[in-house]
C-alpha cells in the first residue's frame, strides 16, 4: 500500500510563526543546512538548559520563548547537581551522540537565538544562577568577581 505524503503532512501540527522565526535564527546562526537540523539543536539544547535552570529565571525564560521552545525547556526536571558550562556541553554530546565540537556549536547557536528573545537583563539573571562557564556559551565574556 502506498501512503500519500500530503495526508501525513496535513496531520502534523504547524509551528507558530514565532517558533518558525526562532528556528530560522538558529539555522542562520548555526549555518545549518535545514530547519530540521536547527530544530534538533533547539530541542536538545533547551532540554539541557531546562535540566539546569530553576526558579523565576526558568519561568521568565519560558514566558519569553515561543510555546514550542518553552515546552522543550520546561518538560525537563532540573538536576540536583548543576553542571558547569563545559560539563553541560559534554552532557549534551553524550545524550546526542554528537562530538563535543558539534555540541558546543549547537549550544552557541541556540543560546544566541534565546538571547535575542530573552534580552540582556534576563540572560544576566540566568548567568548569575548558573555555575561558571555559561557566559561564553551565551556569547559573553566570563568575568571573575573581584577578590
Amino acid at each position: 500500500m502506498i501512503t500519500d505524503v500530503r495526508t501525513q503532512l496535513e496531520h502534523q501540527q504547524p509551528y507558530s510563526p514565532a517558533y518558525e522565526q526562532l528556528l530560522e535564527k538558529v539555522r542562520y546562526e548555526g549555518v545549518y543546512p535545514t530547519v530540521e537540523r536547527a530544530e534538533e539543536a533547539v530541542r536538545l539544547v533547551l532540554a539541557g538548559l531546562g535540566r539546569q535552570l530553576t526558579g523565576d529565571e526558568r519561568v521568565d525564560l519560558a514566558a519569553c520563548l515561543p510555546l514550542e521552545a518553552a515546552r522543550a525547556l520546561t518538560a525537563q526536571i532540573p538536576d540536583t547537581q548543576p553542571l558547569t558550562g563545559w560539563a553541560f556541553v559534554k552532557d549534551l554530546a553524550a545524550r546526542s551522540g554528537a562530538s563535543l565540537a558539534t555540541s558546543r556549536w549547537d549550544t552557541g547557536s541556540v543560546f544566541a537565538a534565546v538571547t535575542a528573545h530573552a534580552g540582556p537583563d534576563l540572560i544576566t539573571r540566568i548567568l548569575h544562577q548558573l555555575p561558571t562557564g555559561y557566559a561564553l556559551l551565551f556569547g559573553r565574556a566570563e568575568l571573575a568577581p573581584p577578590a
